[in-house]
């Protein structure tokens, strides 16, 4: 009698090497998967993470994050988990430390090593669910349940990383969302029906039908799910309702709002106001301004809000503007609707960037990096009120700077009947980098997400008017001071990504986790189950000799 032993892959050096004796397949086992040599994995994995960088803007080659994808899954096939946290990191370092280079711009390199390297390592963690799903997947014995479910299963686990990184620590970081690198392909306007993330999830479907459908023998059917997911992501946008137009003026200063440039009190006010002159006699129904387009607290500084309401009178309009304010001992990040007088409606920033407008645990992290943590003073205080103003009824959905990357902000504003958006913004410490047109990005796919126009306006630029559809309706470049009025539309209803958004991101991560200790389970039972039976005693007591391996 003989029986044949299994190994993990030799050219992993992270993989066990303990004999694993399987039973021999059905005819309707699973085939084994062909995974990369060890030696290639690593660099496959580095180079897909540098074109999923690609595919976002500036260059913004959106293909390329089908790639990216299908060779960051390839390169964790057959991995150990040792392997797969080196392949991750790989993956993960190279897509994070060339999509955030422009944090260099800001603080300098140890800002941008500390969250890149944050990054890759939780990208790199995730990563070893999936390589575990991979080694466990042998226990799905059927073909079709292979083909149907294991797919969906890695979908769920790379999207589930994605909500992590979105929200821990300090909030977290939902920079660089696969979903958010479409906005000019095809399947953007499948956001509409799932959202960013679930754009994440059928994307990352896809390409996992398609990699599981290489990797293994291939049959003539094995395609058509690929197929179906395919048609999904073509589904055309959900439909809001037309409710009319307003006229909104909005200017882009581009005045000395960086945190480091050279500038006396209310220079970036003066700039501001000196942009606006050009159409300050055209008919408008509201005047934007962009985040830190004021730079003294109105509420508190008389002569500021005599700028303010000079402006008001000047356009016979109400003006939402952006300043830094103290009430009480908090100090909050602050769009305000000024209107002649004052202003009564206010929203203040929900999650202010961590080491940017706040220290989380600075008592640490002084004792760390005392000469950058200095540098910032203020302590921004989390706003707790709706993204909401009213203008004559309308309502209008805000969100400030990097709020713009928060899908419950978003929602809030829908559900609350916004029939637009305002994203106030202040790109100035990042002139002459990719930072701006990624956030860009990300407004045009949140109009097409909630089926609403989008009026995008920046300090020192990109400002953009997006039209529902993710269209460019009007715009100004980077670096010039701009102003225009533009007809913006109205929309109402909600799509089915702000009603079940929620419930996508809740479900998502208990579907991975419960898909993964359940392929575990099997693949334990079918261990267990496929083990030779113990030799039996032979007459006499003698034991009988153990089996001879097979050479």
């Amino acid at each position: 009698m003989t029986t044949t032993e299994t190994r993990p892959a030799r050219d992993d050096p992270a993989a066990p090497h303990a004999a694993a004796p399987h039973a021999a397949p059905s005819s309707r086992s699973t085939p084994a998967a062909c995974g990369l040599p060890w030696g290639a994995a690593i660099p496959v994995a580095a180079l897909s993470g540098l074109l999923l960088d690609v595919a976002f803007p500036s260059v913004g080659w959106w293909p390329l994050a089908f790639l990216s994808i299908a060779g960051g899954i390839w390169a964790l096939v057959g991995r150990s988990v040792g392997g797969a946290f080196l392949v991750g990191f790989a993956y993960g370092a190279a897509f994070y430390f060339t999509h955030l280079m422009w944090v260099v711009q800001f603080l300098g390199p140890i800002p941008w090593v500390a969250l890149a390297g944050l990054e890759s390592l939780l990208f790199a963690l995730g990563a070893i669910p999936i390589a575990l799903a991979y080694r466990w997947g042998a226990a799905l014995r059927h073909r079709a349940t292979r083909t149907l479910l294991f797919p969906v299963l890695i979908a769920a686990l790379w999207a589930a990383r994605e909500l992590l990184l979105g929200t821990w620590p300090y909030s977290g970081f939902p920079w660089g969302r696969i979903g958010m690198s479409q906005a000019g392909g095809p399947f953007a306007e499948a956001a509409s029906w799932v959202g960013v993330t679930g754009l994440t999830f059928l994307i990352v479907w896809l390409c996992a039908t398609v990699v599981d459908w290489a990797i293994r023998p291939r049959t003539r059917t094995g395609l058509l799910p690929a197929a179906v997911i395919f048609a999904l992501l073509l589904m055309p946008a959900f439909p809001t309702s037309e409710a009319g137009s307003l006229r909104v003026g909005w200017v882009q200063g581009d005045g000395p709002a960086g945190y480091f440039d050279p500038r006396s009190p209310g220079d970036v006010l003066a700039a501001q106001r000196a942009a606006s002159d050009p159409i300050l006699d055209e008919a408008m129904d509201l005047l934007v301004w962009p985040e830190g387009g004021v730079d003294s607290d109105p509420l508190n500084t008389p002569a500021t809000a005599r700028t303010l309401d000079a402006v008001v009178a000047d356009t016979d309009a109400p003006l939402l503007m952006n300043a830094a304010t103290a009430r009480g001992e908090h100090i909050y990040n602050t769009s305000l609707l000024w209107e002649g007088g004052g202003a009564e409606q206010l929203h203040d920033k929900a999650n202010p960037v961590p080491f940017g407008e706040y220290v989380p645990d600075r008592w640490f992290y002084e004792r760390i990096v005392p000469d950058l943590v200095g540098l910032i003073q203020r302590e921004y205080t989390p706003g707790t009120n709706p993204p909401l103003v009213s203008v004559d009824g309308i309502q209008v959905g805000l969100a400030i700077c990097f709020d713009v990357i928060y899908d419950s902000v978003i929602w809030d504003g829908a559900r609350g009947g916004a029939q637009f958006y305002a994203f106030q913004t202040n790109n100035a410490d990042f002139r002459g980098t990719d930072e701006n047109l990624q956030q860009l990005e990300f407004a045009r796919m949140r109009a097409i997400e909630t089926g609403r126009a989008v009026v995008n306006v920046s300090t020192v630029g990109t400002s953009q008017v997006i039209a529902p559809d993710g269209t460019i309706i009007d715009g100004a470049p980077a670096d010039t001071p701009a102003a225009a009025v533009t007809t913006v539309p109205l929309r109402t209803g909600l799509t089915p990504a702000v009603i079940v958004g929620p419930t996508l991101t809740l479900l998502i991560p208990i579907a991975a986790l419960g898909g993964l200790l359940t392929l575990g389970l099997l693949e334990r039972r079918s261990r267990t189950t496929s083990l030779p039976p113990a030799p039996a005693s032979a007459k006499g007591g003698a034991a009988a000799e153990p089996p001879t391996k097979a050479s």
